[in-house]
């Protein structure tokens, strides 16, 4: 494996995230207090927390999360779910129990970039690019086109970060049923299910759709709970979901068993989570939409399908990079991801966009303070 390379958006943040005074670009819903989650939790539960022993966990997970979390999956058990310390350390094993030198991957772009810097470090990969003309469509025949006869690994991500957008299910289910054809392992990121602006376009999970597909889920997310890292992969095929435990007993080995019981907690919950957090998403979009309906000159805004990112184009002449976000960032203390944070080696990617975050509390104050920029610079 080669080394990787700077991890872009975390080194951005860890220079910026909790510096800025208006965090706009936050990736996860409005999170919750302690003793609001406890408040959710039933009898049996809050005791589980409260007498918990602080010992080591199972490498699997906690059997009561594990159900937990199979059962927010049509076909899935428990025994199908392995856990994780967050998504990133999912990601990172799967690819590397899945890949290797002789091998070949097809990663969408834009993405997440451990999505595809990791199999880059392993083996062959390419890219196949969201028409941003066209909505950011997924291109099925663009990704057939893209397959080797080494392929092992075609990897998405829905609803999308950074551009919000889901793809219809008949795009997905088809897309599963053509990686089982050819033995390729669908890897599907979906973090950010549940938050669905229509929930008739939710998808279909991957670990339903095929034995050998792995969906990747988290509590950070949608369900706004990032300090609780804990991730998992559902896949049904449990000879590689072996492979996977035995991988992360040269990592964590186990999670934080605190984390595990607020998790579960979180999951069985996981309904009233995630009608908050839409609920939230709801009232932010339309100050959103006013806000760039202010200034239709700069900016080409379009609320996502999914998930509490979008990806709006900057039309202004400076370019969205050093003028507009450094400067806005410098400035007015208002927090973006400028373009290049989402720059792939794999494809052509947008250099005039920028990520926002709709999902948090206080975008009116951030707003404001973006648009009192704006008039002034103007």
């Amino acid at each position: 494996m080669t080394r990787l390379p700077d991890f872009r958006l975390e080194t951005f943040f860890s220079r910026w995230e909790f510096a800025a005074r208006h965090h706009l670009t936050a990736s996860d819903a409005q999170s919750m207090a302690l003793g609001e989650l406890l408040a959710l939790a039933d009898d049996e539960d809050r005791a589980a927390f409260e007498n918990l022993h602080l010992g080591y966990t199972e490498t699997y997970g906690d059997p009561a999360l594990r159900e937990a979390v199979a059962a927010t999956y049509e076909r899935a058990d428990a025994a199908d779910v392995l856990c994780f310390a967050g998504a990133e350390e999912a990601l990172y094993l799967a690819m590397n129990v899945l890949l290797g030198p002789d091998d070949h991957a097809v990663v969408i772009t834009p993405n997440y970039q451990a999505a595809e810097t990791v199999p880059l470090a392993l083996c062959e990969v390419t890219g196949v690019a969201l028409d941003a003309d066209r909505d950011w469509a997924l291109d099925l025949d663009a990704v057939v086109d893209a397959l080797r006869p080494r392929t092992r690994v075609v990897s998405v991500n829905f609803p999308n970060n950074p551009t919000g957008k889901v793809v219809d299910a008949g795009t997905f289910t088809a897309l599963a049923r053509m990686c089982d054809e050819r033995g390729i392992h669908l890897f599907s990121d979906e973090v950010y299910r549940g938050l669905e602006r229509d929930p008739a376009r939710t998808l279909p999970q991957a670990a339903d759709l095929s034995e050998h597909a792995l969906s990747l889920n988290v509590t950070s997310k949608a369900l706004g709970l990032p300090g609780l890292r804990i991730g998992w992969i559902t896949c049904r095929d449990r000879a590689l979901l072996s492979r996977l435990e035995r991988a992360k007993h040269y990592t964590t080995i186990c999670n934080s068993a605190p984390s595990e019981v607020l998790a579960r907690i979180a999951l069985r919950a996981r309904e009233t989570i995630l009608a908050r957090n839409r609920a939230l998403i709801e009232r932010n979009l339309p100050v959103f939409d006013a806000f760039f309906a202010e200034f239709p000159d700069h900016f080409d805004w379009r609320a996502p399908d999914g998930g509490c990112v979008a990806y709006p184009r900057y039309l202004g002449p400076e370019g969205v990079e050093e003028f507009f976000c450094a400067r806005l960032l410098g400035e007015a203390g208002v927090l973006l991801l400028p373009a290049s944070i989402y720059r792939s080696e794999l494809t052509a990617t947008p250099t005039d966009r920028f990520r926002i975050g709709v999902g948090r509390r206080g975008a009116e104050e951030a707003l404001d303070a973006f648009a009192r920029w704006m008039k002034v610079r103007r």
